[in-house]
């Protein structure tokens, strides 16, 4: 794969303590070079596995029991319980700022609203004469919420899954969030609880509350569904839980990414702050910059310099950058041929003229629009749904909705009219796959009408 050098006015931006971010042509660059490129979040030795593995063997084996200790190794907490319940959740809701509440309050209503809009009945379908059928929903009754709490708390994931959770009416809802250094939530979190009329957290986090709630514990109900994103841990074992029992999951959401696509229109520094809105999520996080205009992206590289310098999570958003690249592409037909292999989880159209390439595109997770659009309006609080695939499964995976809490159960009613109408062909095509009880199934009602 050839990276930039200055020689052939291609080059790596050196970041000034040292960081750099890799910078590609896409013309230099190979089908083979382009799959290598879009690689992310692999785990090549199971090095993951192996230790995702052990740690839901412990839990299976010892339950609550495995959860406390684990809490003391990885958040140097000594739980006396795993949960805290209504009144202590109150608690710490209430010692929030009137000021956060107002902003909670106005994403759930976002968020709310927006998954409000994907309510809808289906109609029935007489299919042939006497042939009624249709589909109703039905919520899934026991789901698990996973909230990380790692190098950042996150209420607005709490917001993303509880809010569709309540409007679909699961009738269980498990929620699980690493304890803070108190052995308790965040007080965000505790509000969005409070919101929802949650009366319970758990203070597990990592793989081993995947772990719990899909094996279940002495504490913990198993459940039906987990929901929520995480570092490769908590990825891997939901990939590994999904495979080894009857509890489902909303998709293979690890670290999170995004890939901006940016021309002569779009402002260096907008797209800067995108790009380190991303890094600054975790080391392992994922920020692509694919341009037409090489000096946009050597503009947008130096704003990235200055931006960075003065974040509060620099180291987390510096090795991130180094984990992620620019690309110089030909126009904005090639930004996307390159953006759906990639198959990102945030898509930024920065440019002035993103209504001309939204019908190309085929895998993304969820598209910011336009140069006033941030993913971090998505992330908070414009109501769309944060919890997306990550790692290139836009191509096969949606975003969490409405419709990941639910199940769609498929009816049909038959007349007399119906089965005399439609018997003889299921007679038939019964008989030439050799099943005669299929066949007979029809023969003894069709022999009955005639009676």
């Amino acid at each position: 794969m050839k990276e930039f050098n200055d020689n052939a006015n291609q080059k790596s931006f050196s970041f000034g303590e040292g960081f750099r971010m890799r910078q590609y042509n896409y013309k230099d660059l190979s089908k083979a070079d382009i799959q290598k490129l879009i690689l992310r979040n692999t785990d090549s030795r199971n090095e993951i596995r192996a230790k995702v593995e052990q740690i839901i063997a412990e839990v299976k084996a010892k339950g609550d029991d495995a959860l406390k200790s684990y809490a003391l190794s990885f958040e140097k907490v000594e739980l006396a319980s795993l949960f805290i319940e209504k009144e202590e959740i109150n608690q710490l809701a209430d010692a929030i700022s009137e000021a956060v509440k107002s902003a909670i309050q106005t994403a759930y209503q976002n968020i709310k609203k927006f998954h409000e809009s994907q309510i809808y009945k289906e109609e029935k379908v007489e299919t042939s004469t006497g042939v009624s059928c249709w589909r109703e929903v039905r919520a899934i009754e026991k789901v698990g919420l996973y909230i990380p709490g790692g190098t950042a708390v996150l209420p607005s994931t709490f917001l993303m899954l509880g809010v569709p959770a309540k409007i679909a009416g699961c009738k269980e809802i498990v929620v699980c969030s690493p304890p803070q250094k108190d052995g308790k939530v965040n007080g965000y979190i505790a509000y969005v609880a409070q919101l929802l009329g949650i009366d319970k957290i758990f203070l597990v986090g990592g793989a081993q509350a995947v772990a719990a709630m899909a094996y279940g514990t002495e504490s913990i109900t198993k459940v039906d569904k987990i929901f929520g994103p995480g570092n490769q841990y908590v990825t891997m074992a939901k990939t590994l839980v999904q495979s080894t029992t009857n509890t489902a999951i909303d998709m293979p959401a690890g670290p999170s990414e995004v890939l901006v696509i940016a021309d002569e229109t779009a402002n260096p520094v907008f797209v800067a702050a995108d790009l380190l809105a991303q890094a600054e999520h975790g080391v392992d996080s994922q920020a692509v910059l694919v341009c037409t205009n090489q000096e946009m992206i050597e503009q947008t590289l130096v704003e990235v310099e200055r931006q960075l310098a003065v974040l509060p999570r620099k180291e987390i958003a510096a090795k991130a950058i180094e984990n992620s690249y620019a690309v110089l592409v030909q126009d904005l037909n090639q930004a996307m041929d390159f953006s759906n292999e990639y198959a990102p989880e945030h898509l930024i159209l920065a440019t002035d003229n993103w209504q001309q390439i939204t019908d190309q595109i085929i895998n993304a997770g969820s598209v910011f629009a336009g140069n006033l659009t941030p993913e971090s309006a998505g992330d908070y609080a414009s109501g769309t749904n944060h919890t997306l695939p990550t790692s290139a499964y836009a191509r096969s995976y949606s975003g969490v909705s409405l419709d990941s809490f639910v199940k769609k159960i498929t009816f049909q009613h038959i007349s007399e009219s119906g089965i005399k109408n439609l018997g003889p062909t299921i007679e038939i095509l019964a008989e030439i796959e050799g099943l005669q009880a299929h066949k007979n199934a029809v023969s003894v009602r069709l022999s009955k009408i005639k009676e």
